[in-house]
Order: structure tokens, then sequence, then C-alpha cells
């Protein structure tokens, strides 16, 4: 790619600052929804969206989530809403998370307040169940509706070589040194982890103290299954000695009565998610046996109840699929995939015949476009899901098996979009100049686009990298269309939702060709005719902040830059981040003091001395994933060799820099104050 000369005069330093005090201005004084015709920073505020939807075994009711934005808090928040399944009755439970109904349907468990509760659906009266030190997880109730399982952690004292010095009566010491001996010690959103182990409990629905099931220094945090006669649990674990053998985990099953647990599984490799049958002969769960790749398609899978006759159902779909759960009458299992950037609902029978039963599956990421969504199913299977369109944040929907398509029973953002102008999102795809690939994208156009005119173009690249973007509602590529930019996102290779092999292609290659994969998803939307090719900008998140950093050291097409929560330096985020262990053989060959030169080779850091592109950074203060040091040591790099460079630090965000509404926008503000920066007179249509 020939490289270009961008530099341009800079904007006055005024201009982030009049970015600043317009964004503070319009947060303090709201205007009410029909006053604006283009989605605004405040309407974040105004955004809700359903979320973990649990339809009643009869399949007429359902009891979800509703997450919406506390403007005085800067929090989201979260209420169960129960709505009948024609979209009729539709009533706050109040506060809580995590509804399960009991198999009759007459009472529902939930969590709030750090315990477990008890709603009878009659009465509406509700008790607390549990009065417990941790918090539970991973509710489960047993068939016969007289027992609920769930996940806590077991705390135990920490490791310590000496007794801290006592300090005198009235004295005000710094707090005792904290010995580190786990394997994992720190995790992004959380910081340091309580010392502990989580264990599987049983707690009698009809009052008395739950019952530890499993024991041994182990983490057992995913959810329990029942076995229908109620006397064991089928539940997934990594119990393996060696805690360097992390991505293994096996199926186990625990015996209520004498409290053995012997194995079902055993491979390398992760077997999760396990749902047991109605005849209770067989449990299905979802995994692979590991090679060791950056990805690899997770299969739904049954094996017999004493863990004979394992076979593998979901053969003839390449793709990765997750929350498996029986047909009532023992024919098949549902679950839920993505294909192509949309997430589904699909269904598939013993014989491994799928099929698709629902789509736009999603909406709980209300800031970039990714997936997220989930499904639970009636006895006469009726289905619940949360879907999520570009113009629909996520919305409550109801579909069926042989039924109609799945339709949204609530409008929980109706009063919002009534009166705005959204982006118009399209569909592309694109051959990859490297070697012919197909590549999808989208296209976010400014509302009251014109095709007539010449728009700034702003390619925004997704983390992960494996993951993916979609057909999804996005507050943030909104607000970036709203600016009055076209905005390209876009699936290059390593993502998810196109089979292993595409999702394998960064193997021991990252950053690798999928920097082709977006610079030919450029060059086709310019061939649209309606983008201003001197006014080419380029951001992402995570890897997306990788590969902005990667392609500033590539090219010099685009015009600014800015790099959200990156990784610049392989070596010291393998050794640094709070997912350290995930880099040294499935991402890059051996560790790092090894053979550096491939960890060297793909860091972005490595190719600073090219770029001459006006680079922003932001990243959260307590990101542990893409810690601020990497930040900092691209800022520092620039800085040396006096290109323009500035670090946004957003004060007690984590790597999820949208949990905080205000975070969100003010992030979108400085993007867009960067790029108004630099961008030149428009082009003459």
């Amino acid at each position: 790619m020939p490289r270009m000369n961008t530099t341009v005069p800079a904007r006055p330093a005024a201009t982030l600052l009049a970015a600043a005090a317009l964004l503070t201005a319009v947060a303090a004084a709201p205007t009410p929804a029909t006053a604006q015709s283009h989605f605004e920073p405040m309407d974040v505020f105004q955004l809700e969206y359903a979320a973990d939807p649990r339809i009643s075994p009869d399949g007429t009711q359902v009891v979800y989530v509703r997450t919406s934005m506390d403007i005085m808090r800067d929090r989201k928040r979260s209420e169960l809403w129960i709505i009948d399944a024609d979209g009729s009755d539709h009533r706050s439970l109040g506060d809580g998370g995590s509804p399960r109904w009991s198999p009759d349907g007459t009472r529902l468990a939930y969590t709030a307040d750090g315990q477990i509760h008890l709603r009878w659906m009659d009465t509406g009266e509700t008790a607390a169940l549990t009065q417990l030190t941790e918090s539970p997880s991973g509710l489960r109730w047993s068939p016969d509706g007289r027992q609920i399982a769930f996940n806590m952690l077991v705390p135990y004292p920490a490791p310590s070589l000496a007794a801290p010095p006592s300090p005198p009566p009235g004295a005000e010491w710094a707090a005792p040194p904290i010995m580190e001996d786990r394997f994992k010690s720190r995790q992004d959103g959380v910081g340091y982890l309580d010392f502990g182990y989580s264990h599987i409990f049983v707690l009698p629905v009809d009052g008395g103290t739950p019952t530890q099931v499993t024991s041994g220094d182990f983490q057992h945090s995913s959810p329990a299954a029942w076995v229908p006669d109620g006397t064991h649990l089928v539940f997934s674990a990594n119990r393996n000695p060696d805690v360097l053998d992390y991505r293994n985990s096996e199926l186990y099953i625990a015996s209520l009565l004498t409290g053995d647990v012997r194995a079902l599984t055993d491979r390398p490799g992760p077997d999760g998610r396990p749902a047991v049958s109605p005849d209770g002969r067989q449990v299905a769960f979802t995994g692979y046996e590991d090679r060791t790749r950056t990805y690899q398609v997770s299969r739904l899978q049954v094996i017999n109840l004493d863990g004979s006759g394992h076979r593998t159902l979901t053969t003839g779909l390449d793709r990765s699929v997750s929350s498996p759960v029986w047909a009532s009458d023992g024919s098949g299992l549902y679950f839920q995939y993505d294909d192509e950037g949309n997430s589904k609902v699909g269904f598939v029978t013993l014989d491994g015949d799928t099929e698709v039963l629902a789509g736009d599956l999603g909406g709980t990421s209300y800031g970039r476009p990714y997936g997220g969504g989930s499904f639970s199913v009636a006895s006469d299977g009726t289905i619940a899901l949360n879907q999520t369109r570009p113009d629909m944040p996520g919305e409550l929907a109801i579909g069926r098996r042989g039924g109609p398509t799945a339709r949204p029973i609530t409008t929980l953002n109706a009063d919002l979009l009534a009166g705005k102008t959204l982006g118009q999102v399209e569909e592309i795809w694109w051959e990859s100049s490297y070697d012919g690939l197909p590549i999808q994208g989208w296209i976010v156009k400014p509302p009251d686009f014109d095709p007539n005119r010449r728009y700034p173009l702003i390619l925004e690249i997704h983390g992960g990298p494996v993951s993916n973007y979609g057909d999804r509602f996005s507050a943030e590529m909104q607000l970036l269309a709203s600016a009055g930019y076209v905005v390209l996102y876009a699936n290059p290779r390593g993502s998810t939702s196109y089979g292993e092999e595409f999702g394998d292609l960064l193997y021991h290659n990252y950053p690798g060709q999928d920097y082709d994969d977006l610079i030919s998803g450029v060059d086709a939307v310019i061939e649209r005719g309606y983008v201003d090719e001197s006014n080419l900008f380029v951001t992402g998140g995570s890897a997306g902040g990788i590969m902005t950093a990667w392609i500033v050291g590539k090219t010099d097409r685009f015009r600014a830059a800015v790099s959200q929560k990156p990784v610049v330096n392989w070596i010291s985020k393998t050794l640094t981040a709070d997912n350290w262990y995930g880099y040294y053989s499935s991402r890059y060959e051996g560790l790092p003091w090894e053979d550096p030169e491939p960890y060297w080779r793909f860091s972005p850091l490595s190719l600073v001395g090219n770029v001459n592109t006006p680079t922003m950074i932001i990243t959260g203060e307590e990101d542990l994933r893409t810690p601020l040091s990497e930040s900092y040591q691209m800022y520092h790099a620039l800085k040396m060799r006096g290109i323009d460079t500035a670090v946004i630090r957003l004060p007690g965000a984590s790597h999820d820099m949208s949990r905080r509404p205000s975070q969100l926008m003010a992030k979108i503000a400085n993007i867009v104050a960067w790029f108004d920066k630099y961008r030149a007179m428009p082009a003459a249509s």
C-alpha cells in the first residue's frame, strides 16, 4: 500500500475544549426527545433494553430484566418486569435479577441485595430465602420444585508468610501486606479477586440451610443441571490440578445423597453448559477437543448419563453453539449461535438435522454492535428472546418452532426513537486484496444522507479479535454518524460467525491480513462515490485499538486516528494483563523470553517509527485487560517522534468503557473532536 502524506494544519486546541463544553452544556440541560431530530449524546441516558427473558412453563408470561440508565447516578439500573406473551399486562415486579420460574410456574426465584428471594405469583408475596455472606449465582430449580441449586464463593484466609506487626492503640498504620500465590488474582471490571473457591450449593425452598455439594480447591462457577429424579447434579468444572491447563473442563455428576463426584467426560478442551434430557438418560453439552488454536468451533454434543455414547449433533453446522435447552418431549435441543454477524436461535434433532427458529437475537450491548442475547423455552415450545436491529435496541420478542416468525412484544424505546432520524445501516460485502476472501461489513450513513455529497469516513474496528459485529443497534455508531461521518464497521478474518477456518486465520498471525481486509473495505465504500477520500479516519477498541495502532504504522491514508484501549507491546501485555495466560500458546508460539521475535514483530510499537498520523489513545484508568501502561508506551513513543498525540484517561473505567453512560458519551465526544480537528475542507462533489 503506497504511503501518502497527510500532514495538515492542526486546528486550534480550543476545538477539543469546545466539544467538551458542548457535551457539558447538553448534560446540564436535557432537551425533550421531540425537539431533536438525530440521535444525540444525552439520548444514551434514555435507552432501555430487555435482558435475560424467562418464559413461564406454560408459555403465557415472560419475566425479564429491564435495564435503563440512571441519569443521576450515571449507572445502569435493572428491575424485574413481567408481561403476558401476547404483549398485554406489562408491569414492574421490583428490584432484582436472574429470574427463574419454578417447574410448575407458581413461584419465581430471583436474586436481590446479594440474597435469593422467592415470589409467589398468585399473591405477589415475596420472601428472602437466604442470609448469605457471598453473592449467589446460577439459580436452578430441582424438577420437583422443592430445592434450588446455586453457585457461591467459599472464602479462605489469604496466604501469609509473616504476621504483620500490631499497631499501638489509636495508631493509623497502613493496611497489612497481601501475598499472592494464585494463578489468577485479578479480573477486569472487578479488580483483585477475593480469596476463595466457587462451589455448588443446594437450598431447600421451604426454608433451611444451604448444603455445599462440591468441594476441593477448584472453581465451580458454572450453573449445575438437575437429573429428573432430583438425586444428582451435573456440572462443568476444571478440576485438573495443573493450573496451566486452564482451557480444560469436564462434565461431572455429583450425588446429593453420598457426595460422590465422578467425571462424565475426559478429553482436552472445554466441555460445558450441561443440560439433562427430560427422561434423564442423556446429557447435552457444548465444547470441543482442544488442538491449541486461536479459534475452534464449539459444537453441541450428547452423552449418556453414565458417560458412554458420546456423539456430536451439530457436525453439519460450522458455527459455535451455546445455551442448549432440551425440547420437553426430548426430540431435540434448542440452542443459540452467530451466523454472519447475526445471532440466532436454532433447533437440532437427535439425528443432527438443524433449523433456524429466530434471528436478530441480542440487544444487551448498547454501545457497539456486538451480540449478547439469550432465550428461554416453555413446555409448549414457545420461545422468549431479546431482539435487536440497527434501528431497534433490545426488545422482548416471542416466537415458536413451527409457528410465526418471532416478533417483539415490547416497545421500550418507541418514545425515544419516535422523533429521531437514525443513520441508516446498509450491509456490504467485498473481496480482500490479500487473497480474495469475502468480507462482510456494514455502512452507517449520516441522518438525512445526501448521495450527492462527499462525506468523511470513519473505519470503526471491533474488539476480540475473536468476536463479531453485526446488524444490531449501536449507540456509538449512531453518534458517530450523527456527527456527519459515514461509518464502516466490519468482520475481518479472525471474526466469529463465519466458521472455524475463517476464525482461525489469525493463528500465530495477529495482526495479520485483517489489515488488508479492512483497507479493502475502505476502498469498497469509496467506490460508492459519496466518501471524501481526503478525509479518512480510523478508530476501534481493544483488538480494534490494536488494529488502529497497527494501521497507522502501515499507511498514512488516514488523517487522524483514535486507538481505544490498545495493546501495543505483546510482551508486556502477556505478562501483565488479567488474562495474561491466554496468549503464549494460542496466539504466539512459545514464551516471550524463549522467542521474543514474534511477540515484537506483531506489536504495533514495532511500527511506531513509521507513524505520521496524529493519533490519540483512550483507555480506562482501571483497565486490567489492556492496561493503561500499554497506552502510555504508544503515547511516549509518538511524543519522542514529534507526532501529534494525546492520552484520554477515563477515571474509574475498566475495559468496558460503557458501564457508565457519561463515559461512553465523553469517549465519543473526544473521538469526534479529534477527528474534527484534522478534518479537511470538504471536497467538491
